[in-house]
């Protein structure tokens, strides 16, 4: 009897974790609630498998031996509780994949600037000329390539939702940029349970193993005090480098690893902003870790050309700047985007809030905004919170209107700034939709 492998979600990682489990001699069955979008269906009925949409058939789910998740859904949902109650094991699609392959695994996640770091990590490896893979929640599923390509190393982005299903996985390289709160709904908002789920990263690693965090983050830094890890811990921060790590003088980042100095000036690095220099730090000292020659490095972070959707500065109308930072859904994120705005500043803000406090918000506000513009089905919270902030706010519920609004509220020498602070599903599909209408609308002016 082959063992029976049930997926729940069939989008990038559900598709992906069948195809590897088929390859494995699995009975595979995929169940999606929702409607699956075309190209993977067309996967699923062009490879033949046994798969539905717009139910969970619990007697086709119940019966399995172990059943992969998709991270979108959560802990608390009535089939997967059933599945615990039976004792049946649920785990990730990046739990399942690490099964089966003997590739390096540099793994890197927090609440803010993993999709950055990962994208730059892996131009890092591929300019030096590793075979290296894309994974996690960019790029191709693990899975599907661990059961299709043959890669000696992956860099993969992880959110806690990811993190929250392994059990065995194991990074080689773990990165934890920082924690601010995010999410907090998945986790019975209580603070702690989102950072356990981010160190997760680095369950099940060894003294062979390195642990690459940020020494200027309150959250982590608390948190490093109290636990005792088995990695290679490796700092990095804004200040004085430390012996083993990544640090600023005068302007120049540096690196020491193992009697190796790296030394590059902040002004040479391909993106800006003192969260950039973070993310530059924590792939450079992997990169290092991992043998590749620093002018490699070097060449890397100059040439770097950014993330679509993070502070992507898109197009200037009749002199006024449009910039998408529509991957910005917490308020740590826009927090950044704020601080790094030197022009007056029309900000649209809103969708669907995850428990955001934006009175850390107000600061950046009174000195950079002239106006805001809500751009969500309810935006109650946030006139709520800058009511009386002295500041013009405008409601609208299209993006057609909030970037009309926008560009007759802003001036020639202005900006406006798409940072929502919140999740894009109550009018869009994901952020890459959200900032993909702002694009078009802007092109329309």
């Amino acid at each position: 009897m082959n063992k029976r492998v049930v997926i729940l979600g069939a989008a990038e990682s559900g598709v992906g974790a069948a195809i590897l489990a088929r390859k494995q001699g699995f009975d595979v069955f995929v169940s999606d609630l929702g409607v699956i979008k075309e190209k993977y269906r067309d996967e699923l009925t062009e490879r033949q498998f046994d798969f539905e949409e717009g139910q969970h058939s619990e007697e086709k789910i119940l019966n399995a031996d172990v059943v992969i998740k998709s991270p979108g859904i959560p802990e608390k949902a009535p089939m997967i509780k059933k599945l615990k109650e039976k004792g049946i094991p649920v785990i990730s699609e990046i739990e399942f994949a690490g099964r089966y392959t003997s590739a390096k695994k540099i793994c890197i996640t927090g609440s803010n600037g993993k999709t950055t770091t990962t994208l730059l990590l892996y131009h890092i490896l591929q300019k030096a000329g590793f075979n290296v893979g894309l994974a996690g929640n960019v790029g191709q599923s693990m899975a599907w390539q661990v059961a299709e390509k043959d890669f000696d190393y992956y860099v993969i982005e992880l959110s806690s939702f990811q993190l929250d299903g392994i059990v065995d996985f194991k990074a080689y390289i773990a990165i934890l940029l920082n924690i601010t709160p995010d999410h907090l709904d998945r986790y019975e908002y209580k603070m702690q349970n989102y950072i356990d789920s981010k160190f997760r990263i680095t369950q099940n690693q060894t003294a062979d193993d390195l642990f690459i965090y940020c020494a200027d983050d309150p959250v982590v830094n608390l948190e490093m005090s109290k636990r005792k890890l088995a990695a290679h811990c490796i700092p990095f921060g804004l200040g004085i480098p430390p012996a083993e790590g990544a640090g600023i003088i005068d302007n120049n980042m540096i690196i020491n690893w193992k009697q190796n100095i790296f030394t590059m000036s902040i002004l040479e690095i391909a993106l800006q902003g003192s969260h950039n220099t973070y993310n530059s730090m924590a792939a450079g000292i992997s990169g290092m870790v991992i043998n590749i020659r620093n002018e490699k490095i070097r060449e890397s972070l100059a040439d770097f050309k950014g993330v679509e959707h993070r502070l992507e500065r898109f197009l200037k109308v009749h002199g006024i700047e449009f910039i998408n930072d529509s991957k910005a859904t917490n308020i740590n994120s826009t927090w950044y985007a704020l601080e790094s705005m030197t022009q007056p500043t029309v900000w649209i803000v809103g969708g669907i809030d995850k428990g955001n406090d934006y009175s850390q918000l107000y600061e950046l506000v009174k000195s950079k905004v002239k106006a805001i513009v809500c751009l969500g089905i309810d935006n109650s919270k946030i006139l709520d919170a800058f009511r009386n902030i002295g500041v013009d706010i405008v409601e609208t519920q299209s993006m057609e209107d909030a970037v009309r609004s926008s560009y007759y509220l802003a001036k020639k020498g202005e900006t406006v700034l798409l940072s929502p602070a919140c999740a894009s599903f109550d009018l869009f599909e994901n952020y890459e939709d959200r900032g993909h209408q702002f694009k078009q609308e802007v092109r329309k002016l």
